[in-house]
């Protein structure tokens, strides 16, 4: 029997994995691909860098003595490039560039006079007074306009979370926006209060071979601990444990075991163990997304390309949710003289069209792109990848379902769950989250009783209310 099974070789289960292995404890990681890493999937080819997965990580939300920094991974990170200036936002026709200035949206034109004002007024507005679970486009509405909803928030929403910002709750899904307000009353005057005061500014970052550079040097610490092509096909709950049975590889005893498969696996493997967990992890939707990689000379592409990218708003009618200028934000991205484009298409907007065969899916994107990007000629890469599940959604219920799921943890003592279904999306949400689940692992193998890590050592944008 060895101490922890761990069923997931993403980022969520190889930075557990590592962590309780730092603290003495024996693991096994089980991963059913061939290779591990999860969606983290960054393939260079011919002088290109694709993402088919996540993009960046924030270093403002790492916690010191993170699992980057225990790698040594700090030292080879790569800032964004001195050529993001601006972001664009695409509505009604319209690309508009903003500076990425803190007041970038009031000096730019992309707001309407009354829409400016209206976001002014709101550290004047009182805070909400009632109860009950609101939309995200709901709460921005009421504290900035339903311009600014509509055209800044919903498309960040779907840049994120590739999500309607009518569907995602605020609370779960920018936990940190209901708690401005409820403890400054203002979302503007907390935004004041923190540049004030010692809060880091955010820092996206990257390595020179992508975020795959992260689980490869998870997987290389953990060595054979890590077992891939295991396909678990159930789980059941021992006296001194769990057995896990396989496909291929008989079954495994540990005294513990973690969860840090998507939410739809876990409900299967719990779906004879609790019913209640079981049924809040399979409302957890996760519509599927494409993306497009799309690679051009540099004199074929008209637009400067100054910025991350671009999000476009509903009014749009586009089927793209949003592009990254990847070759803009990283160096090496792309070989010298030409430049990269990725687009995603799907989440909750476009289900259907992220579906489409690859060439019929990159014509649509090509056919978009042209009279926005100013695009000419044929590209020289086009590489499509399809996820049948993009990102989990945040929709309104789910702290209700976090809840559930886990209350599931104390129902079965040694079990545990993790990813980014459960406090954030991002790379570095899940790292959070994953020595938030080694913690309690290692205090509930140590004999006590399993308690997450204290708040203030979480960065405060993944605290609960």
């Amino acid at each position: 029997m060895i101490d922890v099974a761990i069923v997931g070789g993403g980022i969520s289960g190889l930075a557990t994995a590592c962590d309780l292995s730092a603290r003495g404890h024996e693991v096994a990681v089980l991963e059913r691909q061939v290779a591990p890493g999860g969606n983290a999937i960054s393939e260079r080819f011919g002088g290109w860098l694709m993402e088919h997965g996540p993009t960046t990580l924030n270093a403002a939300f790492l916690p010191p003595g993170s699992m980057v920094e225990s790698l040594g991974l700090d030292a080879s990170t790569e800032p964004l490039g001195p050529g993001v200036r601006r972001r664009y936002l695409l509505d009604r026709g319209l690309l508009s560039g903003i500076s990425t200035h803190p007041a970038g949206f009031l000096l730019s034109g992309y707001l309407s006079p009354l829409e400016k004002l209206s976001l002014l007024a709101e550290i004047a507005r009182p805070r909400r007074r009632g109860t009950g679970e609101e939309s995200l486009h709901a709460f921005v509405t009421r504290r900035f306009g339903r311009g600014f909803a509509d055209r800044v928030i919903d498309p960040m929403a779907a840049g994120i979370f590739m999500a309607d910002a009518r569907d995602l709750s605020a609370a779960a899904a920018f936990p940190r926006l209901v708690e401005f307000e409820a403890r400054f009353g203002s979302v503007l005057r907390a935004l004041l209060a923190i540049r004030r005061g010692s809060d880091p500014g955010q820092r996206l970052f990257s390595w020179p071979g992508g975020v795959a550079t992260l689980p490869r040097a998870l997987a290389a610490r953990l060595g054979g601990a890590v077992r891939t092509g295991v396909a678990v096909t159930g789980i059941a709950r021992q006296a001194q444990g769990f057995d896990i049975a396989t496909a291929r590889n008989g079954t495994l005893r540990a005294r513990a075991l973690v969860l840090a498969v998507q939410p739809h696996v876990a409900a299967n493997l719990l779906a004879g163990l609790d019913a209640t967990a079981t049924e809040a992890l399979a409302d957890i939707a996760a519509p599927p997304v494409a993306v497009v990689f799309l690679g051009f000379a540099r004199g074929q592409v008209a637009h400067p390309l100054d910025g991350l990218g671009y999000l476009s708003t509903r009014a749009a009618g586009k089927v793209i949710s949003g592009v990254q200028f990847p070759s803009t934000m990283f160096a090496g991205r792309a070989p010298e003289g030409h430049v990269a484009l990725a687009a995603y298409v799907g989440g909750s907007r476009a289900p259907e069209a992220a579906r489409l065969p690859a060439r019929e899916l990159a014509d649509l994107v090509l056919a978009e792109l042209r009279p926005i990007l100013g695009l000419a000629g044929v590209p020289s890469v086009v590489r499509v990848r399809h996820w049948e599940r993009g990102l989990p959604q945040y929709r309104l219920g789910h702290d209700a379902r976090h809840a559930a799921i886990s209350a599931a943890q104390e129902r079965l003592p040694g079990l545990f769950l993790t990813g980014n279904y459960l406090a954030g999306v991002s790379v570095t949400a899940c790292l959070v989250q994953a020595a938030r689940t080694a913690i309690d692992a290692d205090c509930y193998l140590a004999g006590g009783t399993a308690v997450a890590a204290p708040a203030e050592a979480m960065p405060r944008i993944l605290r609960r209310r």
